[in-house]
């Protein structure tokens, strides 16, 4: 549990702040649906714990931001017929609780690929494949390197409304310097993270 005297909070709570003034912005588009040619706005919040294949006894928690890019119309077959996202996150915050000291750092994840399946309800099911990098104030995992490269698949759902979109996920983590040091152990987490957004399309 993070204490609420942790100073990783106020940073935090002004991100989610920025994020919501900046979600609910009229700007010159409208909310829709996930929509070929459209975009997703989103600012998002994870923890999780560490597992095994790497460095373990370790909690992770991280906040960030993303836009993205709704690039086809629906394609597949069945009920795997969905379209294809393309997104880069900014992380400002991300924290590792790991023994020894806690670890405070900030990342980009420049290749987000999604897979939003094209349902005819508010409820739109997805899954992602990421990866990006990760800087901290102290070599994660312990005595390896302050420089990472993060991987990850995530599974989840959108929760479509007509003012936001909320989302639900479980992704699966590693972290490894891919050889900046040695040695190399990397570090394994399952998280679960929230985010708050909109699907939008410029208006006519």
């Amino acid at each position: 549990m993070i204490a609420l005297s942790l100073p990783g909070l106020k940073p935090f709570l002004r991100i989610v702040l920025f994020g919501v003034l900046f979600i609910s912005a009229p700007l010159a588009w409208s909310q829709t649906k996930p929509e070929d040619g459209g975009h997703e706005l989103q600012v998002w919040s994870g923890g999780g714990h560490s597992v095994a294949g790497g460095r373990g006894d370790s909690d992770v928690w991280n906040v960030g931001g993303r836009f993205g890019w709704i690039i086809t119309a629906p394609h597949g077959p069945g009920f795997l017929k969905g379209r294809f996202e393309y997104a880069v996150d900014v992380v400002p915050l991300f924290m590792v609780f790991q023994p020894g000291n806690t670890a405070y750092g900030g990342g980009f994840d420049p290749l987000n690929l999604k897979w939003i399946l094209a349902t005819r309800d508010s409820v739109a099911p997805y899954f992602e494949l990421s990866g990006g990098t990760l800087f901290t104030n102290h070599d994660v995992p312990p005595g390896t390197n302050t420089v990472n490269f993060t991987s990850s698949a995530a599974v989840g759902v959108h929760f479509l409304r007509e003012s936001c979109n909320w989302s639900l996920e479980a992704r699966y983590m590693h972290i490894s310097n891919a050889g900046l040091a040695t040695p190399n152990p990397g570090l394994n987490t399952v998280q679960v993270r929230l985010g708050i957004g909109k699907f939008l399309h410029r208006r006519n």
